[in-house]
């Protein structure tokens, strides 16, 4: 067997080496580079050369000697093993140049000095009102105990603090949606943290599994999350109800950076449509409820390749119901895709968007690609620049309407705790009115919490107040509230007055329909309130005859 493989070798090197093969070698007249005298591997190798600089240099075929072969198949060896070693290496990708940042900066107006005196007027007034007409109608009625996202506000504090918690917070900008699909790079790019040790770590695999806070701060620090639940100066204190478990992953990071000077963003790990999402060890959905209700602008991130809604995303949206003005839709990495390519990809985020958004009119979604570098060669530049500008425009009108929107949240939460109380007066004047000597408490009042429509609960409510049916809550709910306070802790409402405060429906109802809308329009109007109509009665409130029965 060994003889007959060592014959087959030798008659192999001998057709190369023939003394045909040696005299068109030796011979000038001949030309062994014609192709008539090539065999079929020789013509490959002449339409396709080797890369090497001797075999370029060198005039003759290799076909001369037995040598030159051989010399010739380890340089075809080594060359496919350089080239199947090539392709075992990762090649290195030719980044992009920067792109030019003063549209940013333009935009956002971060080259001029943030405001600081012109409005403290106005969180002054705020501040006041809050605490001499709502809080006190929140503790009478534990509002707090019904609707967790409350106010935060401590009113043992100096008033000259400001530091008030959320009456006091900048606006918060809030960035949702699927893993990697460019929220912390776009949270990077926004900063210019790009190169930079302290940029959110990105990637393209699943890498935010914190809630990340990016504040303002004299220096580069970080904050742990428990830190921040314990800061009674910060506006995240309420956090702390959310578990131990929370607040290893909360994360603060403060920033010298004029954009933080003006507003406070978030960034929220990715949603992963597996089972792995319910494994986080924290209520994931509610810790997002908190900081929706808070956000001033919420960015919901996608991009060409993570556009199937999942449970999540589609609880997520459902969180999101009644904040539709506050959205921002974002197709991210646009300029990845060729135009044709995007049109088709922007036609299906819409389809799978449409069942989630419960409105008249399709949501806005912004095209473009958020990220340090230039825009890809051959895409719609000038459209992603334009799309780009006009969302750093809405970001900027968020800045600018910060006093308004304030204002507005302060009067939407009053709104709220007066409807409350109403709800609470009415259930225990139902159940006076129901009472009698055989009766027995318990069964009377839990027939009026199973059937609030038989005795006319929330229709009363409707008739004989301001109130819009559709800011009335859910009747379930105050099963859970009856259930932990019993309705012979509270007072009619007819009962919470005195003659030195007044009563405390008729101030949260002033404050309702005249001092708020009053105070929103001088910032309308560009007038800074004055503070010295500010007494220990209140600001804008006139001092009443504190010996007459209201």
């Amino acid at each position: 067997m060994k003889g007959l493989v060592s014959l087959s070798i030798f008659l192999s090197l001998l057709v190369f080496v023939t003394p045909g093969n040696q005299a068109l070698a030796t011979d000038p007249s001949v030309n062994v580079n014609d192709e008539k005298f090539m065999n079929g591997k020789q013509q490959r190798e002449k339409a396709n050369p080797p890369l090497s600089a001797d075999s370029a240099s060198d005039g003759s075929s290799g076909l001369g000697s037995h040598s030159s072969t051989v010399e010739l198949f380890d340089k075809e060896e080594k060359d496919e093993g350089d080239e199947a070693e090539l392709e075992g290496e990762e090649q290195p990708q030719l980044l992009l140049p920067f792109r030019d940042r003063t549209h940013i900066e333009k935009t956002l107006r971060l080259d001029e000095k943030a405001p600081s005196d012109d409005y403290s007027g106005v969180l002054q007034r705020l501040r006041k009102i809050y605490h001499n007409a709502i809080r006190p109608l929140e503790q009478a009625y534990k509002y707090n105990e019904l609707r967790q996202h409350e106010i935060t506000a401590y009113p043992g504090r100096s008033m000259n603090s400001f530091q008030d918690g959320e009456i006091v917070s900048k606006p918060m900008v809030l960035f949702l949606g699927p893993w990697s699909v460019g929220k912390s790079t776009m949270v990077n790019y926004l900063l210019g943290l790009d190169e930079n040790i302290y940029q959110l770590y990105t990637g393209a695999e699943p890498t935010t599994s914190e809630f990340t806070v990016l504040m303002h701060g004299s220096k580069i620090r970080t904050v742990e999350g428990i830190v921040m639940a314990a800061d009674s100066t910060r506006s995240f204190s309420p956090l702390e109800k959310f578990g131990q478990n929370f607040l290893e992953k909360l994360v603060g990071i403060e920033l010298p950076h004029k954009l933080l000077e003006r507003v406070t963003i978030v960034d929220t790990p990715g949603i992963i449509e597996n089972r792995k999402q319910q494994e986080r060890g924290y209520p994931f959905n509610d810790v997002c409820q908190w900081f929706i209700d808070r956000a001033d602008l919420i960015f919901v991130v996608f991009d060409p390749t993570k556009l199937d809604v999942g449970l999540e995303l589609e609880m997520l949206f459902r969180q999101l119901k009644g904040r539709e003005s506050q959205i921002r839709i974002i197709l991210n990495k646009a300029d990845n895709v060729a135009t044709q390519e995007l049109m088709r990809v922007y036609g299906a985020l819409f389809w799978s968007l449409a069942p989630l958004i419960n409105v008249t009119e399709p949501p806005r979604v912004y095209v473009s690609s958020f990220w340090p570098y230039e825009y890809q060669p051959d895409t719609n530049q000038n459209l992603f620049l334009k799309e780009e500008v006009s969302l750093l425009e809405d970001l900027n009108q968020v800045i600018e309407n910060r006093l308004e929107n304030k204002i507005a949240f302060i009067r939407q939460h009053a709104i709220r705790v007066r409807i409350h109380a109403l709800l609470v007066d009415r259930y225990l004047q139902t159940f006076k009115d129901k009472m009698t000597f055989f009766s027995d408490p318990e069964l009377v009042f839990n027939e009026i919490l199973e059937e609030p429509d038989k005795f006319y609960i929330f229709k009363s409510i409707l008739a004989k107040t301001n109130v819009s049916k559709f800011d009335l809550p859910n009747p379930n709910v105050y099963k859970d509230f009856f259930g932990i306070n019993s309705i012979n802790t509270f007072k009619l409402l007819s009962a919470q007055c005195s003659y030195m405060g007044g009563c405390l429906l008729e101030k949260i109802e002033r404050i309702i329909t005249h001092e708020l809308p009053a105070l929103l329009g001088t910032i309308t109007a560009g007038k800074n309130p004055s503070l010295s109509s500010c007494d220990i009665t209140g600001c804008g409130v006139t001092p009443k005859n504190r010996y007459r029965k209201p």
